[in-house]
């Protein structure tokens, strides 16, 4: 048997047991749905208090929240956007607010890129915001963590909305509901690749503008569906390729993130020297790359590793202004739920130590409401 029959092979048959996998985690319809939220969980994401839940629950006023036997409430997520309605807290775009593009980025594999992204959209979506992600990696990791499975699900990508041919469709027609209420997510799969391939030839074809113009392209798909969302989320592949840059002229912030170790930095300079030599390229060519914000996030932190702290100081005596305030703290609690394709947002506290569970969350909540508050900023709502 050749080297390409052993892989196509085993390929097969590990798609085939992660498939069981989602069918034993998820059935009977093999969905994945999504658990309900704890009364403390709820007054974060809304923005009130605990108590005055439970008076607005007491009251007859509101929804009804399910109680325990000891008297613990929980909530659907569907029932947190009711509140927000009863309280007049919703969070969407207004006036002429416009759509903000966060595309997160990293030249290397392995930085928590996918991770980031994937706790970035569901904590938005949780507070309220009409949020899209949009898996561009072909690997499809974010795909994944959503419960679709590319090689067996045959779900369109980006790639339908971003080709050459007349075969194109507009980016509706591929975006997909999540488990999240006001979260959909467009999906990724291998397919997503022939851009890469694709865009260097139409670029040298004399009939075709649009090859000279592949950078406009997702931001002239995301145009068709600027009404529907408030934020999009794109988790970009690991290369500066066509597909990143694409994204990166689309956005309106950008997120890099940085494991704090050296080789990971080094790589990252290299990618930034690459990056920013073709982003010089693309406004010579009249496209103006205008980002309201970018940060670098430090992410898989270790807090009591040391070289980690070093790298960090190292970071922040050069780029202290663009430096997330908060890190990514690596943690057990994330690797034992993607075992299960899922987040933080939606496993059980109750799966996992107590305090193992809460440190991971209370990093993530942080980075990912530092982030909101960015995305106020940009829209100009200084006090939320």
């Amino acid at each position: 048997m050749s080297f390409a029959d052993v892989i196509l092979e085993q390929g097969g048959e590990i798609s085939a047991k992660l498939d069981m996998l989602r069918i034993e985690k998820f059935p009977p319809n093999a969905q994945k749905t999504l658990r309900q939220f704890s009364l403390a969980e709820v007054a974060d994401f809304v923005g009130v208090s605990q108590s005055y839940l439970k008076k607005l629950h007491l009251s007859g006023k509101g929804v009804e929240p399910a109680v325990t036997s000891t008297g613990r409430r929980y909530y659907t997520a569907p029932q947190m956007d009711e509140l927000r309605t009863l309280l007049d807290r919703v969070p969407h775009r207004r006036g002429d607010e416009k759509l903000q593009v966060i595309a997160v980025v990293n030249f290397k594999g392995g930085s928590g890129k996918t991770t980031t992204s994937a706790h970035l959209a569901q904590y938005l979506a949780l507070k309220g915001y009409r949020v899209l992600a949009i898996d561009l990696d072909p690997q499809a990791s974010l795909t994944a963590l959503y419960g679709i499975q590319p090689e067996l699900d045959e779900k369109p990508s980006l790639y339908e909305t971003l080709r050459y041919d007349d075969q194109r469709k507009p980016i509706s027609a591929v975006i997909q509901p999540t488990n999240f209420p006001n979260l959909d997510v467009v999906p990724a799969n291998l397919e997503l690749q022939e851009y890469e391939y694709e865009t260097p030839l139409a670029m040298q074809r004399k009939d075709s503008s649009e090859g000279k113009l592949f950078y406009t392209r997702i931001g002239s798909a995301l145009a068709e569906v600027d009404d529907q969302y408030d934020v999009v989320v794109v988790d970009c592949p690991p290369q500066l390729g066509y597909l990143t840059l694409t994204a990166l002229t689309a956005a309106t912030s950008v997120l890099i993130t940085v494991h704090p170790q050296m080789l990971d930095i080094m790589s990252m300079s290299q990618f930034l020297l690459m990056l920013g030599d073709i982003l010089k390229s693309v406004e010579g060519a009249g496209i103006a790359v205008s980002l309201d914000w970018f940060r670098y996030l430090i992410t898989r932190y270790e807090p009591m590793d040391i070289p980690q702290q070093q790298m960090v100081g190292f970071m922040q005596s050069m780029f202290a202004q663009q430096m997330m305030k908060n890190h990514m703290v690596k943690s057990t609690a994330v690797s034992d739920a993607g075992l299960t394709k899922q987040t933080l947002y939606e496993v059980e506290r109750s799966q996992f130590t107590a305090a193992t569970y809460d440190r991971a969350r209370e990093a993530v909540d942080a980075v990912n409401a530092e982030v909101a508050e960015l995305l106020q900023m940009a829209w100009g709502r200084r006090n939320g």
